[in-house]
């Protein structure tokens, strides 16, 4: 994929110079593969012309990696042949904050003759969008950051109350420095406080315009949140199940549906503010809830978080305010919430997923149920969602609009790694599981 004039590679030049100028030395370029972990390559920040024009080789191969980088093979990946190109987006190359020295770029990936790689998962998450703007319909999304947080023995920082002021004190350095490392790279931090679980927190950023745009927002967090940690003598980890049996974080993902300026969750004269095509659009996602969940809750530890009666949305149904339901509708903010998702699950692979059986939704003219208050865990007919990896894995499978939409390549490449992380983890005790993907995330 050839990019560039020799004036557009003037103007990358002087631009590589202004970001020496301010420090930077180094750019990480990052990809998330389909369990769930972010990737990188580097490149000196000399080379930002060259690499914009050329890319950077990476294997496909990684499309096949499980959290545990054991590689396996799927129909169309996996396996030692081939190679990609790495291609930064140069309106997210931002310089990071909290590393001096380094920028950062998401990367879009191409075969070696230019053409998209079937199994970029940005690529994918870009492709619903459009479809969905074929039909008028754009959407806004952002997502929830939750973390733990020990220091490097191990030990609790900010012992306290859950929520309690006096965790945010001992912390208040941290917490300060990553509110300020996020708003100077162009994130608008929502509000940051204290979680449930010890040593737990929670970071909300504005949504962003697009898909695409919220996805890269939630890995800038993560990185920066690692990043800022790290400068606090603090190690942070983005698992589903730091510890068994206890509260477990989530990365919960905010969305609205508008055509043109409409907000479609603000309809007026309507049932909780619901357009026909917002109702339809959720009643899609919920009816496919099983399926999205193996993209989303990407790991057998995610079950270890997804239990009842723990504000995780571990029911299929959806209510009004309530966070024990899976889709939790907000009207006062003209959005929804979908609660069972976590941080294995890729960002930019979740958001295509859900615009693809949101919009199956809207083509069937779905309708909702009705909304579920109080916890589903006690009401007649709850339904929950898959307790394990394999089970919401055979609901991805046999879902046709999930798999339409990926392609037979990334479809193929999902399957196969979650077959394998649900084959590593066959008969290993809940401490088994939180030991080993702990740190992965």
């Amino acid at each position: 994929m050839e990019a560039g004039s020799a004036a557009t590679r003037s103007r990358l030049r002087a631009r590589a110079a202004d970001l020496a100028a301010g420090g930077v030395e180094v750019i990480a370029l990052t990809f998330v593969d389909n369990a769930g972990v972010t990737r990188a390559k580097t490149f000196p920040v000399g080379r930002l012309a060259e690499v914009a024009a050329h890319g950077v080789g990476m294997s496909p191969a990684f499309d096949a990696f499980t959290s545990a980088d054991r590689m396996v093979t799927s129909p169309h990946v996996g396996g030692p042949d081939g190679d990609l190109r790495l291609f930064p987006d140069l309106d997210r190359l931002v310089p990071l904050a909290a590393q001096p020295g380094w920028a950062w770029t998401p990367a879009d990936r191409f075969e070696q003759d230019g053409r998209p790689w079937a199994a970029c998962q940005r690529g994918f998450a870009r492709r619903m969008a459009d479809r969905a703007a074929t039909l008028g319909l754009t959407l806004r999304m952002g997502y929830e950051t939750e973390w733990t947080v020990v220091r490097e023995d191990g030990s609790d920082p900010c012992p306290g109350p859950a929520y309690g002021s006096a965790r945010l004190v001992a912390l208040s350095d941290y917490a300060r420095d990553l509110t300020r490392a996020l708003g100077e790279q162009g994130l608008t931090v929502l509000q940051f406080h204290p979680e449930y679980a010890p040593g737990q927190f929670e970071v909300s950023t504005a949504p962003s315009d697009g898909p695409v745009a919220a996805a890269d927002d939630v890995v800038l967090v993560r990185e920066t949140v690692r990043a800022v940690g790290a400068r606090h003598g603090l190690r942070a980890s983005f698992a589903p199940c730091f510890v068994p049996r206890g509260v477990g974080s989530g990365c919960h993902l905010h969305l609205s549906l508008h055509r043109g300026d409409t907000d479609l969750h603000r309809a007026p004269d309507t049932v909780h503010g619901l357009a026909p095509e917002a109702e339809s659009f959720l009643a899609g996602v919920l009816d496919r809830l099983p399926a999205l969940l193996a993209v989303g809750a990407a790991s057998p530890a995610s079950y270890l978080r997804l239990v009842p009666s723990r504000w995780a949305g571990a029911y299929q149904c959806w209510g009004v305010e309530n966070r024990e339901a899976a889709v939790r509708l907000v009207p006062g903010d003209g959005h929804a919430e979908i609660k069972c998702f976590d941080a294995t699950g890729n960002p930019y692979l979740l958001a295509g997923a859900v615009i693809a059986a949101g919009l199956a939704g809207i083509a069937d003219h779905a309708e909702l149920p009705e909304p579920v208050t109080g916890d589903p865990v006690g009401l007649p007919g709850a339904r929950r969602l898959p307790r394990t990896l394999d089970e919401a894995t055979g609901h991805f499978e046999a879902s046709a609009p999930l798999r339409e939409a990926m392609g037979e390549v990334l479809h193929g490449a999902v399957l196969a790694v979650r077959g394998a992380e649900a084959e590593d983890f066959a008969g290993s005790t809940p401490e088994d599981i939180a030991a080993a993907t702990r740190w992965r995330y």
